[in-house]
């Protein structure tokens, strides 16, 4: 048979390598150095043409990065064709709302032993909410409360904070970030109206749980009209609830409806374990947009009062007073100019218990928490009934309210 020629013998491969390395052996067995040179270079130059493939293969499918071009709104709307409307929804909601939430970082001050090294550390995170283009951000008092020193992150970027004022109270705080002209344009988020929730209607939470920034949960109003004690001692009256997912580091941020406005801070949870059991409270947004001017006008919120000074509710639970029993009236206040009297020590020596305020208008006063909130209702000049008992008997009596 004729010998075959080169162009008719198959393709080296992986298979027959081997083989020719041992011909080449073969060939050059009268000289073992150039033999082993020759085989070491057989076997190694398809490892390295293999290693020089792959290496071209990664340069091109990895290019040098490049900053991303951001989509346009028909992009946007055709990546989301395939989705639920609910979906839909849920993801423009989130998308124009989550450049307003910020993640608030609230430090102090330690000292390890007596004569120890005082050292700034971690006291605790949380969320808020871009409140105009001006560099306030609101978020909980229990946030930011014992700092010595705060700062905000906004889109990984952080900046020191300062606390304006706050209202313990109803857990609100307001700070205050200076941001160059030029170097970021804030977005505050729109306000809705908690007057006409519905129990049943969808409501999202935007917040930092656990450290976890602009994280976004879902559920829906699962009550209205709760009363909650908060951070200041008070109740805080008509505070939502809901089974929208909220942990630790949520407090702070935006409860918001379906259209993505604020209808809520979210504050606090019920829970055993720390975590979100499915029972969330945020406080009523109408407090928010009542309190949140006035401290970022005057430091803080501007509280209505009758110009009295209180006994405790446990002195008046001990002496059988049903009310808010009056220690002192402030001379030249609403109270004062109204005829309302303070416990005094008669000539005798006896002690002469005060009027008891036992309602506000139409509102009923058991105890301090109920006449925080009845005047809650009203601001400084306005005109309310006081009901009040005295020596036994129950009367009533006008008086403007004032300023504290």
């Amino acid at each position: 048979m004729p010998k075959p020629t080169r162009r008719d013998e198959a393709p080296v491969t992986a298979g027959t390598r081997a083989d020719v390395v041992l011909q080449v052996f073969r060939s050059l067995g009268h000289k073992p150095v150039i033999s082993l040179v020759v085989g070491v270079a057989l076997v190694l130059m398809p490892i390295a043409v293999a290693l020089l493939m792959s290496s071209t293969t990664y340069a091109q499918s990895v290019p040098y990065p490049t900053e991303r071009r951001a989509p346009s709104n028909a992009e946007r709307n055709s990546d989301l064709s395939g989705l639920l409307p609910e979906e839909r929804s849920t993801i423009r909601v989130f998308e124009r709302v989550s450049p307003s939430v910020v993640f608030v970082i609230n430090r102090g001050v330690q000292r390890r032993g007596f004569y120890g090294r005082a050292s700034e550390v971690l006291r605790g995170t949380g969320s808020g909410f871009v409140w105009d283009r001006d560099g306030h951000i609101v978020t909980n008092f229990h946030v930011v409360q014992g700092a010595t020193a705060l700062s905000v992150m906004i889109d990984h970027d952080e900046y020191e904070a300062k606390l304006l004022g706050a209202e313990p109270k109803r857990d609100i705080a307001v700070l205050k970030v200076d941001i160059k002209p030029g170097q970021r344009r804030l977005q505050p988020v729109v306000l809705g109206n908690d007057g006409n929730l519905r129990v049943g209607q969808k409501v999202l939470a935007i917040g930092s749980p656990f450290g976890l920034d602009r994280t976004l949960t879902t559920g829906v109003v699962s009550a209205l009209g709760r009363e909650i004690v908060g951070v200041g001692g008070v109740t805080i009256p008509d505070m939502i609830q809901t089974d929208a997912s909220i942990n630790p580091g949520n407090s702070g941020g935006p409860l918001l409806d379906s259209s993505g406005r604020l209808i809520g801070i979210n504050t606090m949870i019920y829970s055993k374990t720390g975590s979100s059991a499915g029972i969330g409270f945020a406080v009523p947004v109408r407090f928010v947009r009542r309190l949140v001017p006035q401290i970022i006008a005057t430091g803080r919120a501007v509280t209505p009062v009758l110009g009295v000074q209180l006994f405790s509710d446990d002195v008046a639970k001990r002496v059988g007073v049903d009310g808010v029993l009056i220690r002192s009236v402030v001379p030249n206040s609403g109270a004062a100019r109204a005829g309302l009297r303070g416990t005094r020590e008669s000539r005798r020596g006896r002690i002469v218990l005060g009027d008891a305020i036992i309602g506000i208008d139409s509102r009923r006063v058991g105890d301090y928490d109920d006449l925080y909130n009845a005047l809650d209702n009203y601001q400084p000049g306005d005109e309310v009934t006081v009901h009040y008992v005295r020596d036994g008997r129950k009367q009533k009596t006008r008086v403007r309210l004032s300023q504290l």
